[in-house]
């Protein structure tokens, strides 16, 4: 039996919908903020990435993460449009044609 691989939570960050939100409001970052004790996070929580959701020493650490691949990729995703429900819908066919029939089908039809 091979060995199970346990799901790492140590180093887990924020999912991309949570970041969009801290992105698109600044209440909902202010709010994640407030749930973290100043004194526990790296250099006093001053030094934080909002798009990947870390703290860091100092302001020349946080400079050279913005540079790195790790940060640049998280950008890149969190560019693409979210995932909903309609474009789900869309890709299997269900909803595409919101109730609006073209003239041919209305007349194949009615014959």
């Amino acid at each position: 039996m091979g060995a199970v691989r346990k799901i790492k939570t140590k180093r887990r960050t924020r999912d991309y919908d949570q970041v969009r939100a801290d992105i698109e409001s600044s209440k909902h970052l202010s709010q994640y903020k407030a749930t973290k004790d100043e004194e526990d996070l790296p250099g006093l929580g001053k030094h934080y990435c909002v798009e990947c959701s870390k703290w860091f020493e100092s302001e020349f650490n946080l400079v050279g993460h913005k540079k790195g691949k790790n940060h640049k990729r998280r950008l890149r995703i969190l560019r693409e449009e979210a995932h909903t429900q309609k474009a789900a819908e869309a890709a299997i066919g269900l909803g595409t044609d919101n109730g609006v029939r073209s003239h041919e089908t209305v007349v194949e039809m009615e014959d």
